[in-house]
């Protein structure tokens, strides 16, 4: 006996006909919006491997934006398939958008200090025709403050000030090289006075050491061989030609001396800031010296682990960081700007006396930042010898 077909002939064509429909409909969502034959078939195109996914997974007609991937994912976890709309939620949520690097970790550099006013500095300076501030914090508050030294934090670490002044871990031990001197950005420049002739390599950038911060190397050398302290000074430019690793780069050259002289204690990084105003002017930063001249202010940068990087004795750094700071100031009240500490650890894990120190400003004349590495390199001498008696 012969079996009667499953589906009539009338069944079949309505299920066609509803297929049809569902197509149609597709169709038109997919191109709706299209202006062109053209624009629509790409549209078509583009959609229909898509759409024959989302077919397959029963989730044609959904109203949220979750991709039909997500949809895969979550569908093999009942959890997450119950809470999909607290899933397309954060789907949707935009990505949060880091801060602007300056430097590493700079790459990069240094936040601007809490807060700090400009003092009256209008007949000084104008050797280079740069407007010349001085600036001193004016408020303890969003600062921890150990004597004279006013630190800027962005980390999340507790500073605690009994800590901050002991004895820092790193001492001058011989006759063989103590200090190494580089520059991890070293076509950083300076602004000369007008009319003088400087091959740019970028904005304030230039491979022309007389206007750079290796310029700022060689007078801080120079102070601590005076000093009888025996100094190695890198001047090769790591950020040059390429901008970008130059703290990888500038971290090999440092294990490399490290390795060649073990008895290195203390990694000066030499750069400079760059300040402007609030209609994107350039402005230097001086320390009227009595008797000698204007130097450019200057901005001791400390990193730490924040970041998650490895860096267990930050806090070694930042102590040496303190006292020099207190040493300076004491001697010049107006030469250094708010220590920073900050997240990134800016190559600072190689030694317990690794600094990052910013000589002035890009509209700072390159005699200033001179005569500020020279005042800072006498200063940090002096509390050099002191720890080592």
């Amino acid at each position: 006996m012969r079996k009667k077909p499953v589906f009539s002939a009338a069944l079949l064509r309505r299920l066609e006909a509803g297929v049809f429909a569902l197509g149609t409909l597709w169709a038109v969502s997919v191109t709706a919006g299209s202006e062109t034959a053209a624009t629509a078939a790409a549209a078509l195109r583009n959609s229909l491997p898509l759409g024959a996914l989302r077919w397959e997974l029963g989730d044609l007609w959904t109203q949220d934006q979750l991709s039909p991937a997500a949809v895969l994912a979550i569908s093999e976890s009942p959890l997450l398939l119950s809470a999909r709309a607290e899933v397309a939620e954060l789907w949707e949520r935009p990505e949060p958008v880091p801060p602007a690097a300056s430097g590493e970790d700079r790459e990069e550099g240094a936040a601007v200090p809490v807060e700090e006013t400009p003092l009256d500095v209008s007949n000084a300076a104008e050797d280079n025709g740069v407007p010349a501030k001085t600036l001193v914090p004016n408020d303890p508050s969003g600062y921890t403050v150990f004597g004279r030294a006013y630190i800027s934090n962005s980390t999340e670490y507790e500073l605690s000030l009994p800590s901050l002044g002991e004895p820092f871990a790193a001492l001058l031990t011989g006759e063989e090289p103590q200090i190494l001197i580089l520059h991890t950005h070293g076509s950083e420049a300076y602004t000369p006075p007008p009319g003088t002739e400087v091959v740019w390599s970028g904005d304030y950038r230039t491979t022309d050491t007389r206007y750079n911060v290796v310029k700022v190397g060689d007078e801080m050398a120079a102070a601590f061989g005076e000093a009888g302290i025996s100094v190695l000074h890198d001047r090769t430019l790591y950020d040059y030609p390429s901008y970008s690793g130059a703290y990888d780069r500038a971290l090999s050259a440092i294990q490399s001396y490290l390795a060649q002289y073990p008895s290195i204690r203390f990694i000066l990084d030499v750069h400079r800031d760059a300040i402007e105003d609030g209609q994107g002017n350039q402005y230097k930063v001086i320390s009227p010296i009595e008797g000698v001249g204007n130097s450019a202010q200057m901005t001791l940068v400390v990193g730490s682990d924040g970041s998650g990087l490895t860096h267990p004795d930050w806090i070694e750094n930042l102590r040496l960081a303190v006292a020099i700071q207190q040493e300076a100031l004491a001697e010049y009240p107006t030469l250094m700007r708010p220590l920073l500490l900050r997240n990134s650890r800016y190559n600072q894990h190689a030694t317990t006396g690794s600094l990052l120190v910013e000589v002035g400003a890009a509209g700072n004349a390159p005699e200033e930042a001179a005569l500020a590495g020279r005042l800072f390199a006498q200063r940090m001498t002096a509390v050099l010898d002191a720890r080592s008696k």
